[in-house]
């Protein structure tokens, strides 16, 4: 067993990875689950997996697995209930991570909105209903944002438990 004194490092090293992980979410494309998800391992390995751990780090790792999964879908999703294309989708998917590789941080934020807005006025002709798929795309963006949070919370809660259960 460590020194309390090095128990205590680790616990507030974790933490402070958790929050930012946490925060992250906020900022669009910034991976805070896998930020938490790795804070979470890093403890696991410098701490031990007892059982309860294992089983906890699973759940940690499905979180983080299906937080990253639903940002796409709902925002995807979002956009096709506004009118956009599968196309226009595809395209402005590749355009937010070729953005946010090629300027980051912000690309990836400016990219996939803009590719929305132009694919679909030249697609149909009326910025009116390319406007509205950008619309669609934000409350998609929203709702995955809230989703995420809440995973967040979920994933930093059992790692409370995991900590406790020592």
């Amino acid at each position: 067993m460590p020194p309390a004194w090095l128990e205590t490092s680790i616990f507030w090293i974790t933490q402070l990875l958790m929050l930012v992980g946490l925060l992250g979410l906020i900022v669009p494309l910034f991976p805070g689950l896998v930020v938490m998800w790795l804070a979470a391992l890093g403890y696991g390995v410098v701490s031990g997996f007892t059982p309860l751990g294992v089983i906890l780090f699973v759940v940690i790792t499905l979180l983080m697995l299906a937080g990253s999964l639903v940002d796409n879908v709902l925002m995807g999703a979002g956009a096709r209930k506004g009118g956009a294309s599968w196309g226009t989708i595809l395209v402005a998917l590749a355009a937010g991570v070729a953005g946010t590789l090629l300027f980051p941080p912000l690309g990836g934020i400016l990219a996939a909105p803009l590719a929305i807005l132009l694919l679909e006025y030249v697609r149909q002709g009326d910025l009116r209903q390319a406007w509205r798929a950008l619309g669609g795309l934000a409350t998609g963006w929203g709702l995955s944002f809230l989703v995420r949070l809440g995973m967040g919370v979920l994933m930093m809660i059992l790692w409370w438990v995991w900590v406790w259960q020592r």
